[in-house]
């Protein structure tokens, strides 16, 4: 060996020595700093400014007692429950650390028969049975002098949700009272007998709109018939109110005065509220939902017999037949549908609306309107009834109308009476009308009711602990931000909002928007010429003279030959058209899959080489 191959072999030798040491000093160094790095686009790991806010104003220590079973077993079922088990103490960790001592974490193994055990029986966390008999703990209890809050069971399935849970429990405990909100709808949203059912009546669960919401409110039922809203109701929720009285309206008008709160799901093709009827093959709606008393006098107008056709947020549906369909007026919203600026939307996941109608008009003197959901510029507004029957003929004909539709908006203000002559019926019993809301107060009203139905909000899924109902999307969690937002409880928002996640591709959506909107025209066209022939060539069938059934003159013969060659092309422009916009749908996602497998592997040759090549001038020139 030379002595210049000996002393490279020494340096580098040497240089990986002291790297190492390095390192492992930085480590020992660094072990001591818990700090965590959240690389993902929505901070989906840190914890987020409403979770820190609550813990701020925290003068009270805290408890949290942490139940987490330490098996022995290696079951599929174990390993995956103790490693979710890890990233909920690195969790309770982060939330130790930001409350900044107010914040205690005990962390309890409830082996059988043991104190432990008891002690988690006694603060209600719930054990689950494994499919090998093992009976596994993993939940929490948060408590603050008497006040406790329990989650018996932290599923996996809401990770997701965890931060949110575990805050809310925090929350629960530091306000112990809960906001009283009532509820009002003509639909089964508490339980009971189901309407929707063609085999007859048949009682249902609960919606998980009310369940959730019962969680962290005293939720109440409010009569459709009422004449008057309970004083201690700081929140109304109307659901479809479908045929609602002038005398109901006028008692939400009166709590409006007063100062109250209200949320209004209204509806122009309500889903939950349809029936199957004889023998059609479809489900025919109820009535649709509207509170034109008020509205008029808000200065607003919502038509019933129009819903929202979107290409960029349009969904697709199963057909009859299990086959894909374009269903341009079932809407599943992205953040370009959403206002980034609200609490109540700035983080929210895809919100389905199906069938949803569209609020238009100028608020009156007094009021501020905020725009909390609306349509793409890609829209328009068609018949309520055809879009429920078919999607196809609405892309046939689809026409942009170049707008945004307000689909969800929030009115705040001082709101004048929508009844100055009195209550309605002339009842001088009554007390003396209020001509205007003592306080500013607010009004959110929302084009669908059905983005809160089980069908549209929630999946089921069969697992080793049961049914397991998950969010199918953010419907549930727009409601649960509005209802706390309108409760006066700001800070949970921006944690829950980040519950489900959505990044579409927005360039595809509306490349794909564009060709459908352009070919679509074309297509219209072509079968407006194709139905024009064909009726052209009916009337000839019909223009033969008495006597003349079965034969033509020359000239007849010869123009229906003309038109049948004329349909003919037409039928083959009509199909070349067809395939040309097929085709430049597929090789859209083509070039983005490719681009997807291709482009990182690209990048990172290129890098590789660039770097090969400039080494190579360096020792060139040495």
């Amino acid at each position: 060996m030379n002595k210049r191959s000996w002393e490279t072999w020494l340096f580098s030798t040497a240089g990986v020595a002291a790297m190492f040491v390095i390192l492992l000093g930085l480590n020992v160094v660094l072990a001591r700093f818990k700090q965590r790095v959240d690389l993902t686009a929505d901070k989906a790991y840190t914890l987020s400014p409403g979770t820190r806010a609550v813990l701020s104003r925290l003068d009270t220590p805290v408890t949290i007692r942490f139940y987490c079973s330490r098996l022995d077993t290696a079951t599929p079922e174990t390993v995956f429950l103790r490693n979710y088990a890890r990233r909920v103490e690195d969790l309770l960790e982060e939330f130790r650390e930001a409350a900044g001592g107010k914040l205690r974490i005990e962390k309890l193994d409830p082996q059988p028969d043991s104190d432990a055990e008891d002690s988690a029986r006694l603060d209600g966390v719930e054990a689950q049975v494994l499919p090998t008999g093992d009976r596994f703990y993993l939940g929490l209890t948060v408590s603050l002098l008497d006040s406790r809050a329990a989650i018996p069971f932290l599923a996996p399935t809401r990770e997701r949700l965890l931060e949110y849970d575990i805050v809310r429990a925090i929350t629960r405990v530091i306000k112990p009272e809960k906001p009283v909100v009532g509820i009002m709808s003509p639909l089964p949203v508490f339980g009971g007998p189901s309407p929707v059912l063609p085999m007859g009546p048949r009682n249902q669960e609960p919606w998980a709109a009310v369940t959730e919401l019962q969680t962290d409110f005293d939720v109440r039922r409010v009569e459709m018939n009422v004449e008057k809203i309970d004083d201690d109701l700081q929140l109304l929720i109307l659901i479809h109110p479908r045929d609602i009285s002038e005398k109901t309206q006028y008692a939400i008008d009166q709590f409006l005065m007063r100062g109250g709160k209200l949320v209004a799901f209204l509806d122009p093709v309500s889903l939950a509220d349809s029936r199957q009827q004889g023998n059609l093959p479809f489900s025919v709606p109820g009535a649709p939902s509207n509170l034109e008393k008020l509205l008029t006098a808000w200065g607003l107008k919502f038509d019933t017999t129009k819903v929202v056709a979107d290409l960029n947020f349009k969904m697709q549906l199963v057909g009859q037949r299990n086959q894909l369909v374009e269903a341009p007026a079932f809407l599943n919203l992205s953040r370009q549908g959403m206002n980034p600026e609200d609490p109540v939307t700035s983080e929210l996941g895809p919100v389905w609306l199906p069938l949803c109608g569209a609020f238009s008009g100028t608020p009156v003197e007094g009021l501020k309107q905020t725009v909390l959901l609306k349509s793409s510029p890609e829209s328009q507004l068609v018949e309520a009834f055809m879009a429920h029957l078919n999607g196809e003929n609405i892309l046939k004909e689809f026409r942009s109308s170049g707008k945004e539709h307000a689909l969800a908006i929030r009115l705040t203000g001082k709101f004048k009476t929508a009844f100055p002559d009195g209550p309605p019926g002339g009842d001088t019993n009554q007390v003396a009308s209020l001509r205007e809301s003592q306080k500013e107060t607010a009004v959110v009203l929302v084009g669908d009711s059905d983005l809160l139905y089980d069908r549209f909000a929630i999946r089921e899924l069969n697992s080793p602990f049961g049914i397991l109902r998950m969010p199918a999307n953010a419907n549930l969690t727009f409601l649960q931000n509005v209802v706390e937002q309108m409760a006066g409880e700001m800070d949970l928002i921006a944690v829950r909002s980040r519950a489900i996640p959505s990044r579409p591709f927005t360039r595809i959506q509306k490349m794909q928007a564009a060709a459908q909107e352009r070919y679509q025209a074309e297509i219209k066209k072509l079968e407006d010429s194709l139905a024009e022939t064909q009726r052209r060539l009916n009337e000839l069938q019909q223009q033969k003279e008495p006597g003349q059934r079965f034969i033509l003159s020359p000239e007849q013969q010869e123009e229906i030959a003309r038109f049948r060659q004329q349909e003919a092309r037409t039928r083959e422009e009509l199909k070349r058209v067809r395939k040309e916009f097929r085709r430049e749908i597929d090789a859209l996602q083509t070039r983005v899959q490719w681009t997807n497998i291709l482009a990182m592997p690209l990048v990172v040759s290129l890098s590789g080489l660039a770097i090969a090549v400039y080494r190579r001038k360096r020792t060139s020139a040495q």
